[in-house]
């Protein structure tokens, strides 16, 4: 069997991956978690820091689904880590979740595409929608702000 790979090898390479991306995935919702309540405070009004509130709770749910699936492929559970500072500035928060929620979609679909199972496609396809929707409204009150 020299130079072929065994199905056992391929899957095991999957999983390998699939666990590293969900490793960056929990990372990134733990960052917004802790990054939108910041951003939350800074809020110049009471509509935006519910909606602000709202999204961060987006990002728990997410953040739960994605360390189900982690703990249920590895037996243990994720140690998130902050990956990304939080910004001091209420403008500067919102340039930094525009940016992130638009990468994590592209990311999150990309997930999407390689996982075989369908509840992680599912689970990944859903947070997509989500951070899409997120941006828009960080989007939204970035042009407020600046006008």
């Amino acid at each position: 069997m020299y130079g072929y790979e065994t199905y056992e090898d391929d899957w095991s390479r999957q999983q390998n991956d699939l666990i590293r991306k969900l490793e960056k995935a929990i990372n990134g919702e733990y960052s917004a978690i802790q990054c939108y309540e910041k951003l939350a405070e800074l809020a110049p009004d009471e509509k935006q820091r519910k909606r602000i509130m709202e999204i961060r709770e987006d990002e728990v749910k997410h953040f739960q689904r994605f360390s189900q699936i982690y703990t249920s492929l590895t037996g243990v559970q994720p140690q998130p880590k902050v990956t990304e500072p939080c910004p001091d500035s209420y403008s500067a928060g919102l340039e930094l979740a525009i940016q992130d929620e638009q990468e994590t979609v592209d990311f999150y679909l990309e997930v999407t595409d390689g996982a075989a199972d369908r509840s992680i496609r599912k689970a990944f396809r859903r947070a997509a929608a989500d951070e899409q929707n997120h941006a828009v409204w960080f989007l939204y009150y970035l042009v407020r702000l600046k006008n």
